[in-house]
């Protein structure tokens, strides 16, 4: 989205993602818009259409897959993008819509994100992720934090049951939190990638997904696959902050 930004940009995402917008001239909840309104077998409200219709260009991968949405706004200058790689090209995420918009080489996902002032040395573990099977056992979570030289802050979300966890409502501020941390330790989830957006050293867990398709990037992340050991996320937490 920031390769796409022109004398005026606006990006419309859900309400979490708003925080961590931080190129745009604006950005609005997807709820608040009145978008998620269109196509759903009612009238699109009209403060919807004159929002739309003073776009000159409207890139969208909301509503790619759904024909009653696009037949919604047809006549508005939408140009729909298709919101997921396919499998069978072996293009990692980020550069598959880095090239959707016209863009060439190795995108590498990079969110600005001051740390947290005097947060002090401790490592930072995300047990949880969106789906079960992409989740490496908590057992062995708890071991690799009973080896680490460092105190060990667990990080969950607001549906997350972890005792003792620290929950952040806003995005922006859990990247800040974890861009302080002298290691991240998660399984394939969004806040693995936000971690490594902001910066932070990250061991990230593949179970179930490819990595050379979803993995998070940059030059402090290490990816680790299969059934890894606690002692293979401690090696990997060692050669990570050895640089």
């Amino acid at each position: 989205m920031q390769a796409l930004r022109s004398g005026y940009t606006e990006v419309w995402v859900p309400r979490p993602v708003v925080p961590l917008i931080r190129f745009a001239d604006r950005v609005r909840p997807i709820a608040a818009t009145g978008l998620d309104l269109v196509g759903i077998g009612i009238d699109t409200p009209p403060r919807t259409l004159e929002l739309l219709g003073g776009f000159d260009e409207i890139v969208s991968w909301y509503g790619a897959n759904r024909q009653d949405f696009q037949q919604a706004v047809r006549g508005l200058p939408f140009r729909f993008l298709r919101a997921l790689p396919p499998d069978d090209e072996g293009l990692h995420a980020a550069d598959f819509f880095l090239r959707q918009i016209g863009g060439t080489g190795t995108s590498i996902p990079r969110i600005e994100c001051a740390p947290l002032p005097d947060a002090g040395e401790f490592a930072v573990i995300h047990p949880f992720s969106g789906s079960a099977r992409k989740n490496w056992p908590l057992e062995r979570f708890h071991e690799v934090a009973d080896r680490l030289p460092m105190p060990v802050r667990w990080c969950a979300g607001p549906e997350e049951a972890l005792p003792q966890a620290v929950r952040f409502d806003n995005l922006y501020e859990l990247g800040r939190w974890m861009a302080s941390a002298r290691v991240y330790i998660g399984n394939d989830s969004g806040i693995t990638h936000l971690a490594a957006a902001v910066g932070a050293p990250t061991v990230a867990i593949f179970t179930a997904t490819d990595p050379a398709i979803w993995g998070p990037r940059g030059p402090k992340v290490r990816i680790l696959t299969g059934c890894p050991t606690a002692e293979d996320v401690v090696s990997a937490v060692q050669m990570i902050r050895r640089g």
